[in-house]
């Protein structure tokens, strides 16, 4: 009968936080690596963390041999002594996590060990891969993982910065429309609003703003009309076309299209709870923050690649503009909620030819004033 052993960590940065959880399967004969898992959580506590990844462990190690003997190691006192039953469970989410994970494989095979948080390192930087993953909007990847480098191996030696030119998105916020100072949700399956009179006037002013600065050389608009039009009024003034990008549309709120952040959160206050708390949410018909990251992402790359070294004037809306910026600074998901965004506003990320991103502008408004 082979023999595995499980070890398996999660955390969360926060407590509760953006969280993760890792496992991996060793051969316990030989200490061989078998394989890897890890996942994102978005909020959640250390301990439903921790079990997540006893959960995910004990899963892969069935998957493997569903005969085989498992002894699970993990550092977390109360995870195994819960589930080697000397201890109580008094909190019912963990009491269901128990559960489940007791399901796997039958309590005969299982033996729980308690071992140090130093000889736990391979799940711990498997759960820390994935926070990272979930905090860039992606999802973590075995093929992409280092964690069962030993923990002292060096990294390697960075690379010269790039000093060549950049490509630099100026990232510019569509002008007001009559749901604007309404604080309506307003993405890509409601009505479609056109730009108001004050925004037809911000389009005009910022068109003014960018000619004098002279730096644009193509702007690139979201599909949606109030988008169109505020770039339609800048490309005019700079003698430029508008070429559209499907990935830089407003999130799709589904059955909040429309509606205040009030009346959603009376008609539906566990989904509007649920969506702020993490970001594979999603409102009823709608999008998550982490499938708009994504979509977000892809245009980005995308569009780096085909005006690589230019300046690109990108016509965009709330969410996507904040996710570009998150995403060159490598903050989390989370921090979509500490930007200010103002109608017309621009920003400005530069991306270099080896990687780096930087932020120079956020949610300037002095070309309105």
């Amino acid at each position: 009968m082979r023999q595995f052993a499980v070890e398996a960590d999660g955390g969360s940065r926060g407590n509760p936080g953006p969280a993760g959880y890792g496992a991996v399967v060793v051969d316990a004969a030989t200490g061989q690596t078998l394989t890897e898992t890890a996942g994102f959580l978005g909020t959640a506590t250390n301990n439903t963390a921790e079990y997540h990844g006893l959960i995910a462990g004990l899963r892969a190690a069935r998957d493997l041999d569903p005969e085989a003997r498992v002894e699970v190691r993990m550092d977390s006192k109360l995870v195994v002594e819960q589930m080697a039953g000397r201890w109580r469970i008094k909190h019912p989410g963990l009491q269901e996590l128990a559960a489940e994970a007791a399901e796997i494989l039958p309590p005969g095979q299982v033996a729980y060990v308690w071992i140090p948080r130093a000889e736990n390192q391979h799940a711990d930087r498997l759960a820390n891969e994935a926070m990272d993953a979930g905090a860039r909007g992606e999802r973590w990847s075995p093929a992409g993982s280092t964690a069962d480098l030993p923990a002292a191996t060096p990294p390697p030696a960075a690379a010269p910065p790039d000093l060549s030119t950049p490509t630099t998105f100026v990232l510019l916020r569509h002008g007001e429309t009559a749901l604007t100072p309404e604080k309506r949700f307003s993405g890509s399956g409601g009505s479609d609003p056109a730009l108001s009179g004050t925004g037809r006037r911000q389009a005009a002013r910022t068109a003014e703003a960018l000619a004098a600065r002279g730096t644009v050389q193509a702007v690139v608009s979201s599909p949606l009309w109030r988008c169109r039009e505020t770039a339609e009024a800048v490309a005019g003034r700079l003698g430029l076309a508008v070429t559209v990008d499907e990935g830089l549309r407003e999130t799709a709120f589904g059955a909040w299209e429309g509606l205040t952040f009030g009346e959603v959160r009376e008609r539906w206050p566990d989904q509007l709870t649920a969506w702020l708390a993490a970001p594979g949410a999603a409102p009823p018909g709608g999008e998550s923050f982490e499938e708009v990251a994504a979509r977000v992402a892809e245009a980005r790359d995308r569009l780096r690649a085909a005006h690589a070294g230019r300046t690109v004037l990108l016509v965009s809306h709330v969410t996507p503009v904040k996710t570009l910026v998150r995403l060159a600074l490598d903050a989390p998901w989370h921090s979509l909620f500490r930007m200010e965004l103002a109608a017309a506003s621009l920003s400005s990320v530069a991306y270099y030819a080896d990687g780096n991103a930087t932020v120079r502008l956020l949610n300037d408004t002095g070309h309105l004033l």
